[in-house]
């Protein structure tokens, strides 16, 4: 909420995390814009209680002819994109903004599997917009894995972390610029280690 917002930013935060993308609260985007904060504009469909039922990307919500069967990494980037021109348009420059696809919000595993091997080609869809990726501990990791405790994905987090780096070698930029993570030490030696083994001779 953009109250919430506000009194963050007031008592010191230095980003707004808007989960809906700017599309709960109305008042969202032009109070971002007047305090001139970066933005994360994450994806999301439905709320919290109806998102699950909303992970086919096989058609579009909108019913717009030309999203109908373009999959889940372009219907995201397609959405993203909606959000980051409408986030734009109320203020907000786009070097003031970050997207995240909302790994587990309104995807199911396949949906989040796929936007994660396919980071590269959404952060291009999304004319390069830095990109920020959520998949610590989340349920996907845990179906994968056979994993119930979320505090015990962290092996399973490391992996996903590392395929949001990946690039498709035609780029020097990684798709994702920012990582949010529960275990901070053992994704930041990941990290370390991949940057390593790219850089290396």
């Amino acid at each position: 909420h953009s109250a919430v917002a506000r009194a963050a930013i007031d008592a010191g935060a230095d980003v707004v995390n808007d989960v809906s993308g700017g599309t709960h609260d109305p008042d969202m985007l032009s109070c971002v814009a007047e305090m001139g904060v970066p933005m994360v504009i994450m994806h999301m469909r439905g709320n919290p209680k109806t998102m699950q039922s909303l992970t086919n990307y096989d058609y579009d919500r909108g019913g717009e002819e030309e999203d109908r069967g373009e999959g889940v990494v372009a219907g995201v980037a397609r959405e993203l994109m909606r959000r980051s021109i409408a986030a734009e348009n109320a203020g907000v420059p786009r070097w003031l903004q970050v997207v995240d696809p909302g790994i587990g919000f309104a995807k199911d595993v396949d949906g989040n599997l796929s936007l994660l091997k396919g980071a590269d080609a959404l952060r291009r869809n999304c004319d390069n917009l830095p990109f920020l990726f959520g998949p610590s501990r989340k349920g996907f990791i845990g179906k994968v894995a056979g994993e119930p405790d979320p505090e015990e994905r962290d092996y399973g987090t490391v992996a996903a972390c590392l395929a949001c780096l990946q690039n498709d070698g035609e780029h020097t930029e990684e798709a994702c610029s920012l990582l949010r993570v529960h275990n901070v030490k053992a994704v930041k030696q990941a990290v370390l280690v991949h940057e390593a083994i790219q850089n290396a001779k």
